[in-house]
């Protein structure tokens, strides 16, 4: 091959780079064509040119027309999709609950605010038919009327008895209100009341027995046991003794008592070896007694009077580890071997220092009521006695009481004097008594004060 001269190789070359410019520059013209769809292929290089000058203002056009283009593809966007039907269900219940919730909040209110109602027009009414219960049934009718309270009534009976009688107006509110200012002990008995008065009066009449005159007042002394009092019924009351003492003896009334005085005879019914398991609980007192009146109301009276005496002792006597079996027992010997309040605390005292160390009590009083026999003086040979009621060889309490003391002998039995004597003696011509700590000052003062005045 020849050479070339440099001059053609110049040429050559500039030829070259012209043709290759010529292609790019075709390229770039051609590549408008391809982006328009359907456009017209002479527009040539002046669609080029005009593109170019308008660039700006249709790039502002395509900017405005934007807004609107996107708008409905956002507001697409945005929908929620269809609720299946699970959804729906939970939706459609929820809004079911909400509906029942607020339907039942409704309902509460109105029921709240009804008894809330009811409630006020409850208690209005109540307080109006206690307050006006309270009040004379007829404060401008002073008529008396005849009223008779029998044996044995309760508060609650007698309240049935005088409204059933017209005195008052409703005998719940008497019941409850004697209850409330703890009035007991009414006497039984005819009464002449009338409906203009107070609750306060009627109270104070059927407390003091003064509505109407008994046809007998029986009083049973203080210390009688079951046989005296047998007599004095008998004597009184025209009712025989034997009688008497048969209901004393009968278990079928003990018991009926029993159940309707449990503390005052719990410890009666669980005692042993006894003799009348009702004696000292017929209270010492006066009692009225109305023609017709059968036995076993006039009896449940006094054992009523026993109970309400000793109803404010209760507590005591258990806090004290006692039983009312063991008080009325050491009453009954107080009773007769004291004859005034404070000797009767201190011999009370010294029945507990004997129990204390498990000395027999050693009382004539029970030797007598042994024996069964009322005499002064009691003989060495009444002291072998063979009996549980024999103090002086048993030990301990006894079976039970052996008499029916008062307020006053139970009161030193439950509150005695403090001391450390074990043996006393009774001057009987003067009353003084005297204590010892030991057995040879206690013979010495009964040689001094008992001996010498044979």
């Amino acid at each position: 091959m020849s050479k070339q001269h440099p001059d053609e190789e110049d040429v050559r070359e500039k030829v070259l780079r012209s043709l290759r410019s010529s292609g790019q520059s075709t390229e770039k013209t051609e590549q408008p064509k391809e982006r328009p769809t359907g456009a017209s292929s002479s527009a040539g290089s002046r669609r080029q040119a005009t593109s170019q000058t308008t660039g700006k203002k249709a790039t502002k056009s395509t900017k405005a027309k934007a807004k609107p283009t996107k708008s409905p593809q956002k507001a697409r966007s945005q929908k929620k999709p269809p609720l299946s039907e699970k959804k729906q269900e939970e939706y459609r219940r929820k809004s079911s609950r909400e509906q029942e919730s607020r339907v039942v909040s409704k309902i509460v209110t109105i029921v709240v605010v009804a008894l809330l109602i009811m409630g006020t027009i409850l208690a209005f009414s109540i307080y109006r038919y206690v307050s006006s219960g309270l009040k004379p049934l007829d404060a401008n009718n002073s008529e008396k009327v005849a009223v008779e309270i029998p044996q044995g009534s309760s508060n609650k009976a007698i309240g049935e008895i005088l409204e059933k009688d017209n005195v008052i107006k409703s005998g719940m509110i008497f019941n409850y209100y004697t209850k409330f200012n703890n009035l007991t002990g009414f006497q039984a008995g005819k009464y002449n009341l009338s409906p203009d008065m107070t609750l306060d009066e009627i109270s104070e009449a059927l407390v003091n027995g003064t509505g109407g005159a008994a046809d007998v007042k029986l009083t049973i002394p203080e210390g009688y046991d079951v046989d005296q009092i047998g007599d004095a019924i008998e004597k009184n009351l025209k009712i025989k003794k034997k009688d008497f003492l048969a209901l004393m003896e009968n278990d079928e009334f003990f018991e009926e008592l029993h159940k309707k005085y449990p503390q005052l005879l719990d410890s009666a019914a669980e005692a042993e070896g006894v003799r009348y398991r009702l004696e000292g609980y017929l209270f010492p007192a006066t009692y009225d007694y109305y023609q017709g009146t059968d036995l076993e109301t006039f009896v449940t009276s006094m054992v009523d009077k026993t109970n309400s005496v000793m109803s404010p002792y209760y507590q005591t006597i258990t806090d004290k580890g006692l039983t009312v079996q063991h008080v009325l027992t050491l009453a009954s010997l107080v009773e007769k071997e004291g004859n005034n309040e404070s000797d009767r605390r201190k011999i009370a005292q010294v029945f507990f220092n004997r129990l204390a160390v498990d000395m027999p009590i050693q009382s004539d009083i029970s030797i007598l009521y042994a024996l069964g026999e009322h005499k002064e003086l009691v003989t060495y040979k009444d002291l072998e006695v063979d009996s549980p009621y024999n103090l002086y060889t048993n030990r301990g309490y006894g079976p039970g009481p052996f008499d029916n003391p008062s307020e006053q002998s139970i009161k030193a039995v439950l509150n005695p004097q403090s001391n450390d004597y074990y043996y006393f003696v009774a001057d009987v011509s003067t009353g003084q008594v005297y204590y010892a700590q030991t057995l040879e000052e206690h013979n010495a003062l009964v040689e001094e004060h008992v001996n010498n005045n044979d």
